[in-house]
């Protein structure tokens, strides 16, 4: 459904002119608006929690070398704050989906203990979690017994050299064999999340594909997004999902799914060799957020590590919902602000517009680690 009645008027500043991350100036939701819907009629089911903004690499395209200003503990939303939050989402608000996310989440010490007391209010909830499967071989049992549902794994390449380039960490060792325990603990489908850089990994892609398909994971290609601390990406210099599909298909043949994506981030292939198109080997995806936006079919709302609503993975304002939680609000109230916050969700990748690399684009000084994925 679709309120024109309810649309923004105040333009008075620029998006372009802000620097500094800004409060979402808050217009309560039209009662009869269902759950966390925007004024673009887009209703948001697919919950993502980030656990904490800490992380054991320092990725390229995500991180400085140098690390970041963590925050500290006391900022960090607790169990019960997590699951409270979990709790209006399902019972309240109509989320389908939870999504645990960092940083890293497997430096959060209380993870098992997270995902147990969220498994045991919602027994049919599907939780999954993002990972860079550092640390993951003695954990992944644990999590499974939790009640954790299935994983995603980051790995760019497969060889030690580039790894390292890319990750400032020596630590491939340590991943490979944590998507190896996943597997042993069926957390399926067990998902690896690829980002590519154009002259250091681009090229493996195919290579990549081929392992992720013998060892039955499936593989989701990321467009790196204006994401990064350093604030060094440039448009012109990323590997495109075009590109992508020329890379996979000098070797495979990609065929797309023709199952309804239903809000899902990725488009999906069905994956053959030319030689014998008609046996499916597996399938692939790939996530185009710059140069294919699916913005208009979003369904996700995102709660940082410190309890803030971030309606748009690139929106510049926050709505805080820790204050709430922590001064005696019940749950009404915390609800109805989480709506007001979803229903001022922008368009598209935080402006009126699609347009990652556009002049009126302004990149946030969050980076990945600190929104969660």
């Amino acid at each position: 459904m679709y309120y024109p009645q309810y649309m923004a008027t105040n333009t008075d500043t620029p998006r372009s002119t802000v620097s500094l991350p800004m409060p979402t100036i808050l217009t309560q939701a039209p009662a009869d608006a269902p759950g966390l819907s925007d004024k673009f009629g887009r209703q948001a089911t697919d919950l993502r929690i980030s656990l904490i903004d800490k992380c054991n690499l320092r990725c390229t395209y995500c991180m400085p070398a140098d690390g970041l200003a963590w925050l500290p503990k006391s900022k960090l939303l607790t169990l019960e704050e997590i699951a409270r939050i979990v709790r209006i989402g399902v019972h309240d608000l109509g989320i389908r989906e939870l999504r645990l996310t960092g940083g890293e989440p497997l430096v959060r010490v209380d993870l098992p203990q997270i995902i147990a007391a969220v498994r045991a209010e919602h027994p049919a909830l599907p939780i999954s979690l993002t990972t860079n499967g550092v640390g993951l071989a003695k954990k992944a049992a644990a999590l499974k017994e939790s009640g954790l549902a299935r994983i995603n794994v980051s790995l760019d390449t497969l060889h030690a050299e580039t790894f390292a380039k890319l990750t400032r960490r020596d630590h491939i060792d340590s991943v490979f064999a944590g998507i190896d325990a996943a597997l042993a603990a069926n957390l399926a489908p067990v998902k690896i999340n690829a980002v590519l850089m154009r002259g250091i990994n681009d090229e493996q892609a195919p290579e990549l594909l081929a392992w992720a398909l013998e060892r039955g994971l499936e593989l989701r290609f990321i467009e790196q997004m204006p994401l990064d601390a350093d604030h060094v990406w440039r448009k012109d210099n990323m590997v495109t999902a075009a590109d992508l599909r020329a890379y996979l298909e000098s070797r495979f043949r990609l065929s797309p799914d023709t199952r309804p994506r239903d809000g899902a981030p990725a488009e999906r292939f069905l994956v053959s060799t030319h030689a014998d198109p008609d046996t499916i080997l597996g399938a692939v995806g790939i996530i185009a957020s710059v140069s294919e936006p699916f913005c208009a079919d979003c369904k996700r709302t995102r709660i940082t590590a410190e309890g803030k609503v971030m309606s748009c993975l690139f929106s510049r304002e926050e709505t805080d919902l820790s204050a709430l939680l922590r001064d005696g609000s019940d749950d009404a109230a915390i609800a109805e602000r989480w709506r007001a916050a979803m229903w001022g969700k922008p368009r598209a990748h935080g402006m009126e517009h699609t347009g990652l690399g556009s002049k009126d684009f302004v990149q946030s000084d969050r980076s990945m680690s600190a929104i969660g994925g």
